[in-house]
């Protein structure tokens, strides 16, 4: 099974100020007509997820997009678990057609950093600190 990251797919056609809603249906049109049956079977669950979750007021793509990521993992897991590799592969694929409309998430390094540039930031916008906080202040 081939899945496409749809990212330059859906920046070519859609542009960046569309719903992820709107993003899939882009890409379903486009599987539907390169004849991609594995992938227009993932975009229409996937779509069908999404306006379910609208209907009942959810409302929010990117939580309805990892928990059916997050389901792909587990059933994919749950085949290997059981020897089925063909059909744990295509949970696979299908978890990862869905994580290429998820923003990308930030690595451990990198949040490391921006947490310490804001504590340091706020730590010189906040002034001195007092003894009770500084140690070398209180062995003064």
């Amino acid at each position: 099974m081939s899945y496409l990251d749809p990212t330059p797919v859906r920046a070519a056609i859609l542009g960046p100020q569309v719903s992820i809603e709107e993003q899939l249906k882009g890409d379903l049109s486009t599987a539907m007509k390169a004849g991609e049956k594995e992938r227009v079977g993932a975009l229409r669950m996937v779509l069908s997820e999404l306006q379910k979750d609208a209907k009942l007021g959810g409302g929010d793509e990117l939580a309805v997009l990892r928990r059916e990521r997050k389901r792909r993992l587990e059933a994919a897991e749950a085949y290997r678990d059981a020897g089925r590799e063909e059909l744990a592969a295509g949970e696979r694929g299908e978890a990862e057609l869905i994580a290429g409309y998820l923003p990308a998430e930030l690595g451990d390094t990198e949040l490391r950093e921006i947490v310490e540039r804001t504590a340091s930031a706020s730590r010189d916008w906040c002034g001195p600190r007092s003894k009770d906080e500084d140690p070398d202040r209180a062995a003064g």
